[in-house]
């Protein structure tokens, strides 16, 4: 399964993520990032790093800007916030049917948005590290979880 986070810069929360998914090592899964509005080559935010460092994640990252390839590479959609997923929606005819927001997909019965971290200081970097961590857990298990229940209507 490819999944691709999207937030706004690439600098954050979207590689936050992708750093937490990769780090599981989850054998099928394969994960990309980009942002809206980021700008091509640039570097994750300085607090993202330190944060995943702290984590003993090691991540190398170049922000990236949302592409049509990556679009249709992509087998789900997550983004940060409920803005950008009617943006992608809005621009991507190929999106729908897979793109959600992180929270609408695991938790659908929340305020739908990741928090921003961005021009904060390290605690709430930390705090939206934490707050990725907890939904790609409950990401991991809807789509481990429900491999295993596919494979179990398929033995019966």
């Amino acid at each position: 399964m490819n999944i691709y986070f999207v937030c706004t810069g690439n600098t954050c929360r979207s590689p936050m993520a992708e750093a937490i998914l990769k780090h599981k090592n989850i054998e099928g899964i394969e994960v990309k990032s980009a942002g809206i509005f980021a700008l091509e080559g640039g570097k994750i935010s300085e607090h993202s790093k330190t944060v995943l460092e702290q984590e003993n994640i090691d991540f190398e990252h170049t922000t990236r800007q949302v592409n049509e390839k990556d679009i249709e590479w992509a087998d789900l959609i997550l983004t940060m916030t409920a803005a950008h997923r009617d943006m992608i929606l809005q621009f991507y005819q190929n999106a729908k049917g897979k793109t959600y927001t992180l929270k609408e997909y695991v938790m659908p019965y929340s305020s739908p948005d990741v928090s921003d971290p961005y021009g904060g200081d390290l605690d709430t970097y930390k705090n939206t590290y934490n707050e990725l961590n907890r939904l790609i857990d409950e990401l991991v298990k809807k789509i481990t979880e429900g491999g295993r229940e596919k494979d179990e209507e398929q033995s019966v």
